[in-house]
């Protein structure tokens, strides 16, 4: 049974959710799951629907996309049909700290992370050896003062070649260019190793440690022209004590780091992530799509 989903956004108003379910219904869908969040502050209303055929066949995306147009109007919706067989392309970009490319590798590998990793770039050749043996296409572009618009020139090429509906950066320690960030717009995810909004830049564990916090974590989040100021997608900590030196912090960090940047494409990949201003909506996972594919 091939699995669909429709994501909606709009102002509140009355009606929205009988109408989707309506047109569903009358289209011969059957709904398998659904989420919504009517946001009180800013009046925006936010829905994702999860549904297949009656007849066990495969939905006419185009025809149901066309059908739509109607209901979308009334409500002033902005919507999108969606084939979830259909895996989103990733590229992953990474530097010298390979623990959530390593993880990112071997989550899609056992199909736990259904998505396409069509390349992975480097400023660094540490990691080119792990990558091709995964048949996976492995671009180093060295990145230095003097040749950063030409070196994200390149970058950019790479993943226009490629097709890449997504870019993840998997520690790269390369700040991007207001351009490159506007270009590819809530397409762009980052591992901070941090729990934002505190403990901003390049030594947050550092800075955890001479604070003395009793918790550290990590944020994943959409990476803007604001550094590490980007709308959150994900977060989770874990407890430390005035025993452990910055080496631990480091030490138990990367485990955090590698789950909660997994759990944010998991999300985003799955169409349960809306932009709501510089916050977002992030919808509970629908039952069924974290199984993995294979084991081991």
């Amino acid at each position: 049974m091939r699995k669909y989903a429709l994501t909606v956004t709009c102002s509140s108003t009355r009606g929205i959710v009988a109408a989707i379910a309506n047109y569903l219904a009358d289209s011969g869908c059957n709904i398998t799951d659904s989420s919504q969040f009517d946001d009180k502050e800013t009046g925006n209303f936010f829905m994702r629907v999860s549904f297949e055929a009656d007849d066990e066949g495969a939905v006419d995306l185009p025809k149901i996309t066309d059908g739509f147009v109607a209901t979308a109007k009334q409500f002033n919706m902005n919507y999108e049909f969606h084939d979830e067989t259909q895996k989103m392309k990733v590229i992953i970009m990474v530097s010298r700290f390979g623990h959530c490319l390593n993880d990112l590798l071997y989550r899609w590998r056992i199909g736990a992370l259904p998505i396409d990793i069509v390349g992975v770039i480097s400023n660094h050749m540490d990691y080119q050896k792990v990558v091709v043996n995964y048949d996976i296409p492995f671009h180093c572009i060295k990145v230095t003062p003097a040749n950063k618009p030409d070196a994200e020139a390149r970058i950019m090429a790479v993943v226009e070649d490629a097709g890449a509906d997504l870019i993840v950066l998997a520690r790269y320690m390369q700040i991007l260019s207001d351009q490159m960030c506007q270009k590819m717009s809530g397409r762009i995810i980052n591992i901070h190793h941090s729990f934002l909004p505190s403990f901003k830049g390049a030594n947050p564990y550092k800075q955890a440690f001479q604070r003395g916090v009793k918790l550290i974590g990590a944020t994943s989040h959409y990476v803007t022209a604001d550094l590490d100021e980007g709308p959150i997608i994900e977060q989770d900590t874990v407890r430390v004590t005035h025993a452990q030196s910055p080496d631990d912090y480091v030490s138990l960090g990367r485990d955090v780091e590698s789950q909660v940047l997994a759990r944010a494409i998991h999300a985003h990949i799955h169409r349960r992530v809306f932009l709501n201003g510089n916050k977002t909506v992030v919808f509970p996972a629908s039952p069924g799509s974290y199984a993995s594919e294979r084991m081991g």
